[in-house]
């Protein structure tokens, strides 16, 4: 009877053991549930840094900022776009559009920012926000070689071709009037509507156009700069953890001379 007494008690301790601990292992995981809901960092919710993608909306027809060699996108944005991504933990994805999508593309959340030399303007800061400015660029303008425009007030009355939704757009259609303004998706294309005597002058990013100018015989770059304006990177509005963690990264890959030496590597001191 004794014997079966320490047996009968030993079953019950046993019993009471695995009882609390299974009651113990199910108040950690209420705590970790209600962790969890409050925000509270966990294995269980988050994911690996590496799997992080982030999506770059530009346009690869812009170089040195953004082009494609064969089917690999490079230029100076690219590269920055890069090294941003791995300060972020971060892998790239390039989607390239037509530069009028581009704010579209950002403000609908297709992407997560928009970076294709693009010049920071009131207009465009109603749509988006923009980081710290990253580059600075400025629009030249293109004509054949003994054209009668020397000069910006030459351009009046003359048909001048831009690309779509660009600064260069922007500026020709307010100062000349949008009738004299003849846009194109491409820049490429407004300089093969200017060698075709379509339009008389192409207004563009200067390091584009050296691009063009050199890729086409006959054509030269005015010796004025038609406006100086600030690159930035272009965020959905009020998406300001993304603004402030590239931000955070701009100033870092500035400070240490990362930025510079990709600027430095497409464009060559004069």
């Amino acid at each position: 009877m004794k014997k079966f007494t320490k047996i009968l008690a030993l079953v019950l301790a046993l019993a009471m053991t695995a009882f609390c601990f299974a009651a113990c292992n199910d108040e950690k995981k209420e705590n970790k549930a209600e962790e969890n809901d409050k925000g509270v960092a966990s294995d269980a919710i988050v994911a690996d840094s590496s799997d992080r993608v982030i999506k770059m909306a530009t346009n690869a027809a812009f170089p040195p900022y953004e082009y494609k060699e064969g089917e690999e996108f490079v230029g100076i944005d690219i590269e920055i776009a890069t090294a941003i991504a791995a300060e972020l933990g971060a892998k790239l994805e390039v989607v390239d559009m037509e530069f009028d999508s581009i704010i579209t593309s950002v403000d609908n959340g297709e992407t997560d920012f928009g970076m294709a030399g693009m010049t920071v303007t009131d207009e465009r800061k109603e749509q988006v926000d923009f980081t710290y400015s990253y580059a600075t660029g400025v629009q030249s303008i293109i004509v054949p070689e003994g054209s009668d425009i020397t000069d910006i007030d030459a351009l009046t009355g003359k048909k001048i071709g831009v690309q779509l939704g660009t600064t260069g757009d922007i500026y020709a259609s307010d100062e000349f009037g949008a009738d004299n303004v003849t846009q194109y998706g491409k820049g490429a294309d407004a300089v093969i509507a200017l060698k075709g005597g379509d339009v008389d002058a192409v207004i563009i990013d200067n390091e584009p156009a050296k691009a063009f100018v050199e890729a086409n015989e006959g054509l030269v770059i005015l010796d004025t700069d038609y406006a100086v304006e600030d690159y930035a990177i272009a965020v959905k509005k009020g998406n300001t953890e993304l603004l402030d963690e590239i931000n955070a990264a701009l100033e870092k890959l500035t400070a240490d001379g990362t930025i510079d030496a990709i600027i430095a590597k497409y464009i060559k001191a004069e």
